[in-house]
C-alpha cells in the first residue's frame, strides 16, 4: 500500500545474480551501444529512484532519475572498475541531489510542505496518500543510511541481497540497515505526534 502511494516509480525487472553482465555492458555502452546503456538504465533506475528519493522531493525524483543516467553515460569512461557500476552509479545520484539542494535550497523547502497541504484539503478522499506521507517524511527522517536502504527494500521491492550488490554494501551492512531502520521507523511511528497527524487527517 506504502508503495503503491508513492507511484508513479521506476519499475524494472532484476536479479541480483545478473550483476555479472554487468561488466559487459558497461564496454559494450562504453563503445556506443545506446542498447547496452538502456539495459544498465533497466537494471539500476530502481536503484537511483530509491536513493533519490531519500533525498529530494517525490515530485522531483523521477526527472532527477534521468538526470543521473545523463551524467553517467559521457562519463562511463571515468569508471576505472567496470565490475563497480553499480556503487558509481549510486554515487553520481547522491550527489546528483546534494546539488538539487544546493542549487533550489528555497525551492525544496517550499516542495516539501505542498503534499500535507494537499492531502489536508482533501481529506478523508487523500487518506492512503496522507498516510504514504507520513510514513515517507518518518522514513526520511532517519539517518540516510537507513532511510535510503528501506526505502530501496520497502518502496523499491529490491531484496537484501539485491540492494548489496547493487550499491555495494556488504550482505551484513544491509541487514543491519533493515533491522535499525525498521526499529527507528517504529519508534518514529509510534510517537503521538505521528499518530496525531494521521488522526487529524483522517
Amino acid at each position: 500500500m506504502f508503495a503503491a502511494s508513492l507511484e508513479p516509480r521506476a519499475v524494472t525487472g532484476l536479479n541480483a545474480g545478473d550483476a555479472s553482465d554487468d561488466s559487459r555492458l558497461v564496454e559494450a555502452a562504453r563503445g556506443g551501444d545506446r542498447a547496452a546503456f538502456g539495459r544498465l538504465y533497466d537494471r539500476y533506475a530502481r536503484m537511483v529512484h530509491g536513493i533519490l528519493l531519500a533525498r529530494v522531493p517525490l515530485s522531483e525524483v523521477d526527472d532527477l532519475v534521468h538526470d543521473v543516467f545523463l551524467l553517467a553515460l559521457p562519463r562511463l569512461h571515468s569508471l576505472r572498475d567496470i565490475s563497480r557500476f553499480g556503487p558509481w552509479l549510486a554515487a553520481i545520484a547522491r550527489n546528483r541531489a546534494n546539488d538539487f539542494h544546493r542549487q533550489s535550497m528555497d525551492e525544496v523547502e517550499l516542495t516539501d510542505d505542498l503534499p500535507g497541504n494537499e492531502a489536508g484539503g482533501h481529506a478523508a478522499g487523500n487518506r492512503e496518500q496522507v498516510e504514504a506521507a507520513c510514513i515517507l517524511a518518518a522514513i526520511r527522517s532517519l539517518p540516510e543510511t537507513y532511510s535510503e536502504t528501506l526505502l530501496l527494500r520497502l518502496v523499491e521491492g529490491m531484496t537484501g541481497p539485491e540492494i548489496a550488490v547493487r550499491t555495494g554494501l556488504t550482505p551484513g551492512s544491509v541487514r543491519v540497515n533493515l533491522h535499525r531502520g525498521m526499529q527507528q521507523l517504529r519508534q518514529k511511528l509510534a510517537e503521538p505526534s505521528h499518530g496525531q497527524l494521521k488522526r487529524n487527517n483522517s
